[in-house]
């Protein structure tokens, strides 16, 4: 019964998550599929409950063939990584990860056929040793699939319209800066014009006021020209009129 009670005891403060078990807990890719001749990179990521040591973490891959047989080591890291030196893998495999970032995954280069099987990641943090191992399906193929392809054309096609997109907001600023300058220049041409005016017109201030007397000013419209004003006035043209007359019988009666 004792044996019982702390058994239904330990599982009741597992569940509630006041008892927590230690472990490094795996994330990876699942399925992954490569085009024949192309790089991969196989996506592995890790979380313990320890602090990370770079110094203590050891990550190893394994791997095993689709037609079955027995596993090799792939890949080993500890403080450093130790690619294959021998095998199918030799010069094929590069550390593609960050320890301090949590990552363990690694590249492929030039994939070939007989790479198609099973990638096996492990990760050890001391004293977080235990959990899980995270397992990756490599399938490599002689050309991409559809959705990959789609996507692949997704990626491309946006990239050109972004590249465009940019490409029509510099043509519309360097049209609005064009714009501007010609404005301005026309504002500037503009301004002298403006402030122009008939060298004929003389400024009031700078006007040379001319007083006429009584006397008259005649302008002969035949050439423009103006005469000498005459001083004669009314009354003395009417006495000489008769002087004349006179001087007229005068001779009339001498005859």
């Amino acid at each position: 019964m004792c044996v019982k009670g702390l058994w239904f005891v330990l599982f009741g403060l597992a569940a509630t998550g006041v008892l927590r078990v230690s472990g490094i807990r795996i994330y990876t890719s699942g399925d992954v599929e490569a085009v024949n001749g192309t790089d991969v990179r196989l996506k592995c990521t890790f979380q313990s409950s320890a602090t990370i040591n770079p110094d203590l973490v050891i990550i190893s891959w394994t791997f095993r063939p689709l037609k079955g047989g027995r596993e090799e080591s792939l890949f080993h890291y500890q403080q450093k990584a130790y690619p294959p030196t021998e095998g199918i893998f030799r010069k094929k495999i590069h550390w593609a990860g960050d320890v301090m970032g949590g990552d363990a995954s690694i590249r492929i280069q030039e994939v070939k056929f007989i790479y198609n099987g099973t990638y096996i990641c492990q990760v050890k943090n001391p004293p977080d040793v235990h959990g899980p191992v995270g397992q990756i399906q490599l399938r490599v193929v002689l050309s991409a699939s559809f959705s990959e392809l789609l996507v692949l054309v997704s990626a491309i096609g946006g990239a050109i319209a972004a590249v465009v997109f940019v490409l029509i907001i510099i043509a519309s600023c360097r049209r609005c800066k064009k714009r501007q300058r010609q404005r301005q220049m026309e504002d500037s041409e503009e301004a002298p014009r403006k402030e122009r005016k008939d060298p004929t017109v003389c400024h009031p201030s700078r006007a040379i006021h001319l007083y006429l007397s009584e006397t008259s000013v005649e302008i002969d419209s035949s050439d423009g020209m103006i005469s000498d004003p005459s001083t004669k006035d009314s009354s003395s043209s009417e006495d000489e009129g008769p002087s004349s007359d006179d001087d007229d019988d005068d001779d009339d009666d001498s005859d």
